[in-house]
């Protein structure tokens, strides 16, 4: 935890940033690097933009809330780390987990035997 899932960006071109953004991600909400999933979800655009192939570049982030100031320097971080890539128009939406309805192998999360 966090999970970052992309969209609108190919494996081998994110696969140069994954690294050192986690690095930075993981120094900013105070754990391991070990603690994030970074996956990309194939898609291709069906309404809306039929021009386009695939969907304009979106990052959703499911995690635990840790505070405005943190979530924003999250999206900030996410976003600086794309535009090195020479994206551009990067969403970043947060999805947040409640830790009483989150679970680990079977056990309510904070539960010492999860």
């Amino acid at each position: 935890m966090p999970h970052l899932l992309f969209k609108g960006i190919a494996a081998d071109k994110l696969h140069a940033v994954c690294e050192p953004m986690a690095e930075e991600l993981a120094a900013l909400c105070q754990c391991g690097t070990d603690n994030f999933t970074m996956e990309i979800a194939n898609c291709t655009v069906v309404f809306g933009a039929p021009e386009q192939e695939t969907a304009y570049l979106f990052v959703e982030v499911a995690w635990f809330e840790r505070g405005s100031d943190t979530r924003n320097a999250f999206a900030e971080t996410v976003t600086r780390h794309l535009l090195k890539l020479g994206e551009a128009d990067i969403e970043v939406a947060f999805r947040t987990y409640r830790e009483d309805s989150y679970y680990i192998n079977g056990l309510p999360y904070g539960d010492p035997e999860a």
